[in-house]
């Protein structure tokens, strides 16, 4: 061992959570703060550009390449289930959408047990990370350091699109993030000056030249040290060095839905008959770590198209190149705006107190790539749309393989394993048919390449699904907070039966957000950084409060 390291606060991964922690804590500097990065530092032009994005995904670039075990009702595949290790974790390699969710998904959960995590309770915080390019209104942040912007595509099949969706009887949203969060409406990015702003670059890099902070990369975290039941400090290796580092207040694990329960299980915190299984003494017998698991899964529906579009376009090898040049140098072109631009969010049942289906529109073909006269022929351009299911009833879970902790965990995602999951994405799938068959697309719409033609009665695309759906990549949920002896964490995201020990990540959602996640992670390292400051919190939201009234 190297001689220990002594700081106040010792942070547990730099992905979207830890970043804002780590900043947040630094704010004091009679505070010293380590926060430890598994994986490196995030300067590859790849993350900086937002069409990088598909490049490191093809390669899973800055990925901690996580595969779920085989799934018995998904045709016993293994679905991949990338997440981030690198600075900024999964908000350096995501599709920067920005979605908060709905409303009521944070009363429900203040309802099952969350106090202090109502909309009208973290709609303050909401604002407090953002940076809305419209300014701040009584929805939207003006001010913060995570810059969010419109989507920028210019292609002219989006507003046929949208007239579609009308013509199916689907309503549209100006703002799916402000005070009517259902319908159909623009996309928004987590895009700042044509470049991916992601949580290292909102609040990392600004707060890296303070004394008080040490950021330490290629640092893997082997356990959590704990004297009885107080955390007081992390082991780690870097550099093939073992080291450790002693916390005096408190240790944050901000590791993510699966990196952070499988410290803490090989800390000696979890199921008990697991641990003993694996060959690790249980210091706190903690049922809940590891269960829980939640994520979305989704499928993409999609068709030829008619003519051309301009991404294909761009994708001339010639064409690309010089974009992403001019990305790189200049923050500008076509290179900076992603083929998506319109996003769903849909009840199919009026009683519901929140969406349950989600669609995300793709405005080119899932085999796009270069292109260029006379050595690579043009790839079939087509569009399509992904019903994404928001509140799967099927729940997984996350065990260790081994006592080492460079060994990945098993996940056991559980798709489809709650009888009512399949047939509500089946009925996504059958709405985005018959919104695709409205006249505003006729002069769009060719052939139907998935599910295709032949396949038409629900069994055959339920069948279809369980052979080609995938994660949306909103894990979550792991480690939830709540008042009950099955959840984990208290809720100040602390450990139960531990001292100076929380959680800030993903996994401590008690469940799903009807949406994509990052908006609400960012929230929860805001609001916990609060909580672990011991400051007043932000005073619950008027709007939100007249609006409930």
């Amino acid at each position: 061992m190297t001689d220990t390291k002594e700081f106040d606060y010792i942070v547990v991964g730099a992905g979207s959570a830890g970043c804002i922690v780590a900043a947040r804590l630094t704010e004091d500097p009679n505070v010293k703060v380590l926060i430890l990065e598994a994986g490196g530092k995030d300067t590859d032009p790849l993350i900086r550009i937002p069409l990088g994005m598909g490049k490191m995904h093809e390669g899973r670039k800055h990925d901690w390449g996580f595969d779920a075990e085989a799934e018995a009702r998904m045709d016993g595949r293994e679905i991949e289930a990338m997440r981030g290790k690198v600075l900024g974790g999964s908000s350096s390699i995501n599709v920067m959408a920005y979605v908060r969710g709905h409303m009521g998904d944070y009363d429900r959960w203040a309802q099952k047990g969350a106090q202090g995590w109502s909309y009208a309770d973290v709609l303050p915080y909401l604002k407090k990370c953002e940076s809305w390019e419209d300014g701040e209104n009584p929805w939207r942040g003006g001010s913060g350091p995570m810059k969010t912007q419109w989507a920028r595509n210019d292609d002219p099949l989006l507003t046929d699109w949208k007239q579609a969706c009308v013509e199916a009887g689907f309503g549209l949203t100006s703002d799916y993030n402000g005070e009517q969060p259902e319908g159909f409406g623009d996309s928004q990015s987590t895009i700042a000056g044509g470049r991916r702003c992601s949580a290292a670059y909102a609040y990392l890099h600004p707060a890296s030249g303070r004394k008080n902070l040490t950021i330490q990369t290629n640092a893997l975290a082997s356990n959590v040290i704990m004297e009885g039941r107080r955390a007081v400090g992390v082991e780690y290796e870097q550099n093939g060095q073992k080291i450790t580092a002693r916390a005096g207040r408190e240790v944050i694990l901000s590791g993510g839905v699966f990196n952070s329960p499988q410290l803490l299980m090989l800390s000696g915190i979890g199921p008990a008959d697991h641990l003993r299984e694996i060959g690790i003494e249980p210091v706190i017998d903690s049922p809940g770590v590891g269960k829980n698991l939640q994520d979305h899964l989704a499928v993409l529906v999609h068709y030829a198209r008619t003519t051309g579009s301009p991404f294909q376009e761009l994708m001339r090898f010639d064409r690309i190149a010089l974009a992403m040049v001019r990305a790189f140098l200049f923050n500008s072109g076509p290179a900076t705006v992603l083929p998506s631009g319109l996003h769903g969010y849909i009840k199919t049942r009026p009683e519901l107190a929140v969406p349950d289906l989600q669609f995300l529109f793709r405005g080119t073909s899932p085999k796009a790539g270069m292109w260029f006269p006379g050595f690579a022929k043009k790839y079939e351009e087509g569009f399509g749309m992904r019903p994404v299911l928001l509140h799967p009833e099927s729940t997984g879970e996350i065990l260790l393989r081994s006592k080492n902790p460079k060994d990945k965990p098993r996940i056991i995602q559980n798709f489809l394993d709650s009888p009512n999951d399949l047939p509500k994405l089946v009925e996504g799938v059958k709405i985005i048919r018959d919104i695709i068959g409205q006249s505003a697309l006729d002069k769009w719409r060719g052939r139907e390449l998935a599910p295709g033609a032949d396949i038409k009665s629900d069994d055959d695309i339920a069948g279809w699904i369980k052979k080609t759906a995938i994660t949306a990549h909103h894990p979550s949920c792991s480690c939830p907070m709540g008042i009950t002896d099955e959840k984990p964490l208290d809720n100040e995201c602390r450990v139960k039966g531990a001292e100076g020990l929380r959680v800030v990540d993903a996994s401590a959602m008690p469940d799903l957000v009807s949406g994509n996640i990052n908006a609400c992670v960012l929230m929860i390292g805001e609001k916990a950084s609060d909580h672990i400051k011991g400051v007043k919190m932000l005073s619950p939201s008027e709007i939100v409060q007249k609006t409930a009234a």
